[in-house]
């Protein structure tokens, strides 16, 4: 399985369109390759560098099965979660100091794990990670101008 952007390229800087110093817009992501059996996706952007923890930036679950791409500032197609900024929907990068990696992580779910989410944040990312048939991360940084 893959999961690559057209905004930045894995280990690669996050445009300013993309965080909370330009449009705050998530950015194209696409994918393939699921595994046979792959009943929906769910997408995660974590901050796993921010002083307080971990820092959930996007949480997407029960996206279909048929979906391979999102475009810039596009829709899911899934149900989008509480973030971090207690919002729900795409929040982007904003470090206070320094250059931080966002985690945008790809889960392929089969359709016995694809039961009721929450915003439980953290604990919904712990479901997906132990439940998951296949993930596959892309990694972004930012700093502050």
């Amino acid at each position: 399985m893959y999961l690559r952007s057209i905004d930045f390229k894995d280990g690669g800087s996050i445009p300013t369109l993309h965080t909370c110093d330009g449009a705050n817009v998530s950015p194209h992501l696409e994918w393939g390759e699921a595994p046979e059996g792959t009943k929906s996706f769910a997408i995660v952007c974590v901050d796993p560098e921010a002083k307080t923890g971990t820092f959930i930036h996007w949480l997407v679950v029960k996206i279909p099965a048929s979906v391979t791409e999102i475009a810039q500032g596009g829709r899911t197609g899934g149900q989008e979660l509480t973030n971090s900024y207690r919002q729900k929907g795409y929040g982007g990068p904003c470090p206070p100091t320094g250059t931080h990696k966002y985690v945008f992580t790809l889960y392929a779910l089969d359709a016995e794990k694809q039961g009721d989410f929450s915003d439980a944040g953290m604990e919904t990312i712990a479901f997906l990670e132990s439940s998951a048939v296949a993930k596959v991360a892309l990694v972004g940084k930012y700093r502050r101008k």
